[in-house]
This record gives C-alpha cells, structure tokens and sequence, in this order.
C-alpha cells in the first residue's frame, strides 16, 4: 500500500506565502537598518586627537610629545575606577570607540532579530486567521460537494445545494455555479425515475389483458393444439415481461433512500430465500448451500429479500449441472454486516464484472424473448444496497463462476 502524499492544503500555503514575503520584507529591512546605522557611526580611524593642554603642570606644548615624567603619571581615570596614564589615552578611546561601535551593531541585529521574530510568528497567526476566513465560503463549497457525492441515496443527495450568502465574489459565483449544476441533474434524475415508474405501470394494464385473452383462447373446447401451444408460447412471453416491468418499478424505487428502516437478522433472510430458491436448484441440478450467520443490519425487509433472492436466482441460472451455490451471512471484522453468495460456472475475465451491474447486461449475449431475466438483477442488487448505506463487489472465482459481497452497516454500529 503506497503511502499518501503529504499535500498542504489552499489555507496553509497561503499562510505560508504570506508569513514568507513578511519575514523577508522584514530581513531587508533590518539589513538596510544596519548598513544606514553602520555608516553613521565613527569609525575606528576618525578616533579623538588627544591635545595636551596647560591644565597639567610641565605639560608641552600640543602636538608634543609628553615628557618621560608626565607620559608615566596618571591622568585619566575610567568608570570601572582604572587610571590610565596619559600616554595610554588615545589606545583606551580607540579601545572604548571600538566597543562601542560593536556594541550598537550588535544590540540592532539580536533585539531587531527578536522583535522581528515575535512580529513575524503574529503575522503568521493573523495570517492564518485571516486566510481561514477568507477561505470559509470555499470550504462550505467542498463540504457540501463532499456530502452530495458521497451520500448513497441519489435522490436526497441531489436535493442540497450551497445556497451560500455574502457579498458577489469569486466564490459565490462558483457556488450558484454549482448549485446550478446540481438542480438540472437533480431534475433530469427525477425525471428519468419518474418516467421509468409511469411507464411500467402503465404497462401493467395491457399485459394482465394480453394474458386473459390467450388464456381464454387457450381454454376453448375448440382450441386446436397449434393454438395451444401458441398460447404458452405467449404466455412464456407475456410473463418475461411482467418480470421486466417488475424489475424497472422495483429499480426504480430502490433508487431512492430507504427513510423507514426495521431490524433485519441477514441469516433469516439467507434461510427464507435458499428455501424458496430449494425447488429451481434441483430443476437445475445445482447444488445450493447456506452458511446463515447472526448479521443484524436496518433497511427495508422486502428490498434486502429482493437483493439476496436476485443473487440467488443468478447464481442458480448462470451455473452448470452438477455445480453449487453458496450463500453466506456474517459480521464483517469493521462492525459492517454482509451478505455473499458464490457459484461455479463459466470463468468471467475481470474486466467484464463492472459491466454485469449496468441495466440489461448478462453473463452472455443472449437476447432471447424466452429467456428467463430481464438483465436487471445485479443493478436491483447495487441500487438496493445503495439505498441502505452499503455496497456491492464481485470479483471471479478460482475455476469459473462469481463471488459477490453486499456489505451493509451494522444494526448497532
């Protein structure tokens, strides 16, 4: 697993530039401070000429040299009470203009250091202040975006929009942007499930009809056995239909979140669907198998009964004689619950399973008027899972079939 990347975030990287440009104005600053007070001061060549005056008894006259006697006597005395004899004098100022000059220069650059020091790590902390509030309009943008994507009922998720307030900026126009956006999928979404809903119980109607008159025909004293065999036919059809429209209405539903949630045990789910599926694996010759274990999660008893028996009725068509299905329930070791049914069968090439959970896609290419699913299972299965804050994988199994996993959240999570 390769570790993340270390990636600073829009806030701190301004903070940064800003506390940078402070501190090197700053530095600057400091360094003309220095060269400007380094220029005013004397320096060590422009020392004091010392002049001897009358004020000491045989002193010579200036610019002389002092005699042997008075070179010796002392004649300055310094604060720390040290004299200084006359001819030492000029050595003690030079020494004193030179302590001084360092002294100045040495104060400016440690208490200008410090001082700069404090007002920088200031201007780092308003700094990031003033970036987070600058940058709270743009956060709210991310986190609603992070709650719309994110969210698993698509129908509740694009319902939330920014509706961000404030003054006509940058940000606000990208938030109505998006707010935008998001209303016209919301819209189209809507739109679609509305349609696909209206249509299939529209459909309904005609099909309960087309079934009554062929069993009517059918059931004749004078229907001849070229009738009667027509109408099974029809009636095989008539029924593959009803199935697909079952499935569009039961789409569609699941699509949306489930708002009413009950205690569900997964193991009395897995039990009530393999008993139920019992009779169509013996028509098949496969062998049907059950692990139930206690796998308490919330939802919609009738949806998550419909997702275990679409995995089933799969698992069971898209076999082989003499193979197996194995369906399973456990505690997951995150706390989630799942439910995982795996079969023998044909070997699936990776790079087919994404495609398995699109609407009307199947094991094979068959697109038989008589075949017995619609091509809806596994998308039922994904959106019903959806819906109830989970997820769907497959992934092929070692000699041929599929193992596929719902995870669910935990009842007590």
């Amino acid at each position: 697993m390769s570790r993340r990347r270390f990636r600073p975030t829009l806030r701190t990287r301004l903070t940064l530039v800003y506390g940078s440009l402070f501190l090197l104005a700053g530095i600057v600053l400091l360094g003309v401070t220095f060269l400007l007070v380094q220029q005013q001061l004397p320096g060590t060549g422009n020392m004091v000429q010392i002049k001897m005056s009358g004020s000491v008894k045989g002193s010579p006259a200036p610019d002389t040299a002092l005699p042997d006697d008075l070179a010796d006597r002392p004649y300055l005395i310094s604060g720390s009470g040290q004299q200084i004899t006359a001819s030492d004098v000029p050595k003690y100022l030079e020494q004193q203009q030179r302590k001084l000059r360092t002294d100045a220069l040495t104060s400016l650059l440690t208490q200008g250091g410090i001082a700069l020091g404090i007002v920088g790590v200031a201007a780092i902390a308003l700094g990031w202040l003033i970036a987070g509030r600058v940058l709270a309009p743009l956060h709210q943008v991310t986190e609603t975006a992070r709650r719309i994507a994110n969210a698993r009922g698509a129908d509740l998720s694009l319902h939330e929009r920014i509706a961000l307030e404030g003054g006509d900026d940058d940000v606000k126009e990208l938030a109505d942007t998006f707010d935008t956006m998001v209303e016209r999928l919301d819209r189209s979404f809507e739109g679609q499930r509305r349609f696909v809903a209206n249509a299939s119980h529209e459909l309904r109607t005609p099909l309960t009809l087309n079934r009554a008159l062929v069993e009517v025909a059918m059931n004749r004293k004078t229907a001849s056995a070229d009738v009667k065999q027509l109408g099974e036919t029809l009636l095989e059809i008539n029924t593959r239909h009803e199935r697909l429209i079952n499935g569009l209405l039961l789409l569609a539903r699941s699509e949306n979140e489930v708002l009413e949630r009950t205690e569900i045990d997964l193991a009395d789910v897995v039990t009530h669907v393999v008993a139920q599926a019992a009779e169509e694996a013996r028509a098949a010759e496969v062998t049907l198998a059950e692990e139930p274990a206690e796998a308490i999660t919330i939802g919609d008893p009738i949806l998550l009964e419909r997702l275990a028996q679409n995995l089933v009725e799969n698992a069971i068509r898209h076999n082989h004689q003499g193979g197996f299905a194995r369906v399973t329930s456990r505690v997951r070791p995150d706390g989630g619950v799942e439910l995982e049914v795996a079969n023998s069968g044909l070997t699936i090439p990776p790079y087919d399973i994404p495609g398995l959970f699109e609407p009307f896609r199947r094991l094979d290419d068959e697109r038989l008027v008589t075949s017995k699913g619609a091509g809806l299972g596994l998308s039922i299965v994904r959106s019903v899972a959806r819906a109830h804050g989970g997820e769907v994988v497959a992934r092929p199994r070692s000699g041929g079939g599929l193992v596929v996993t719902v995870t669910l959240p935990a009842a007590y999570a």
